[in-house]
C-alpha cells in the first residue's frame, strides 16, 4: 500500500497536471478538479480494489463512475498516473482527435473511462445500474461514484436515489462533492438544497460525512467507514466537504475558477505554490 506521504506528493503533482493542462489549451475546469484532487488520488491508489489492465466489463474489481464529467482534468491525471495510459498523453488534453476530450467519452477507447459523462444528473443512474449488474454476476466488488453538489439540482438524481434504496442497492458508495459552488455562483444562491444529509437519509440511504475533504487521512478514514456500511441493505452516500480550487490561493473561496484557465502569470504563481514532486509530463 502507498504511504500517506506518497499520496500527498502525488496529489501535489496531480495539481500541477491540472493547471498545466487547462493553461495549455486555455480551456477546462480547474476549480472542481483541484478541489477533488485528494479524493481521486486516495480512491485510485488506496481505496479501490482494481485489476491490472483495463476492460469495459470490470468483473472482479471495484468500479468508479464520474458523473460531473467537466472535472475531467483530475480524472485524466489520476488515471494516467495510475497506469491506465502514458502520462505524456496529458499533453493532448482537449486537442482535436485527442482521447482526452473536455468531457470524458468512450468512443476514443481511453482506458479507465466506462461512460461518457458531463450531462449532469445521469451518473447516479449509471452507477446504480452497474451495482445491480455486480449483484447479478455474483461479484462482491463495489461501485463508487462522484457527483457535484450543484448537480443534485437535477431531478433525475432523486428518482435514482429513491430507486437505489427501494431495491436495496447496498454495494454502491456515491460521493457528493460539497464545495458549495457551481458555475453561476454559490449553490445556495442558485438553488438552495437545504440539508443534503437529511434528504439522503429521508430516502433511506446511509450517510457518512467527511468534513475535511481535502485531507488525505480524513478521506481514507471516512471512505473506510463508508465501505464498512455496505452490504447491509442500504446504499451509502459520502458527503465530502471540499474547497473549490484547493491548493491555489487565488482560486479558492470563489466560483470564478469553475471553468476558467489561468494565464501565464497565474500559472507560474499556482505552480510555485505546488512544487514538483514526481515529475511533470
Amino acid at each position: 500500500m502507498p504511504s500517506t506521504q506518497h499520496l500527498k506528493d502525488l496529489t501535489t503533482q496531480v495539481r500541477r497536471d491540472i493547471l498545466r493542462m487547462v493553461h495549455k489549451v486555455n480551456s477546462g475546469h480547474p476549480g472542481g478538479s483541484l478541489g477533488c484532487a485528494e479524493f481521486f488520488v486516495a480512491l485510485y491508489n488506496e481505496i479501490m480494489d482494481r485489476n491490472e489492465g483495463f476492460d469495459m466489463d470490470g468483473i472482479g474489481e471495484d468500479l468508479f463512475f464520474l458523473s460531473n464529467g467537466h472535472i475531467s482534468p483530475i480524472y485524466y491525471s489520476v488515471l494516467a498516473r495510475s497506469g491506465y495510459f502514458p502520462v505524456d498523453e496529458l499533453n493532448t488534453f482537449r486537442l482535436i482527435n485527442s482521447r482526452l476530450q473536455g468531457h470524458p467519452t468512450t468512443h476514443e477507447g481511453l482506458p479507465g473511462i466506462r461512460i461518457a459523462s458531463g450531462s449532469l444528473g445521469q451518473g447516479m443512474s449509471v452507477a446504480i445500474g452497474a451495482a445491480q449488474a455486480k449483484k447479478l454476476n455474483n461479484d462482491s466488488h463495489l461501485i463508487y461514484s462522484l457527483h457535484g453538489d450543484g448537480e443534485l439540482q437535477e431531478g433525475q438524481n432523486w428518482e435514482a436515489i429513491m430507486y437505489a434504496s427501494a431495491k436495496k442497492v447496498d454495494n454502491l458508495i456515491a460521493t457528493v462533492d460539497l464545495n458549495g459552488k457551481q458555475i453561476d455562483g454559490a449553490t445556495d444562491d442558485v438553488l438552495a438544497m437545504g440539508d443534503v444529509k437529511a434528504k439522503f437519509e429521508a430516502f433511506d440511504w446511509v450517510v457518512v460525512e467527511i468534513k475535511e475533504g481535502n485531507d488525505i487521512d480524513a478521506i481514507l478514514k471516512g471512505m473506510a467507514e463508508a465501505k464498512s456500511k455496505t452490504g447491509q441493505g442500504k446504499p451509502v452516500c459520502v458527503l465530502l466537504e471540499t474547497m473549490m480550487g484547493n491548493g491555489v490561493d487565488f482560486m479558492m473561496h470563489t466560483h470564478a475558477w469553475h471553468g476558467k484557465a489561468p494565464n501565464d502569470e497565474q500559472l507560474a504563481s499556482a505552480l510555485e505554490q505546488n512544487p514538483e514532486t514526481l515529475g511533470d509530463y
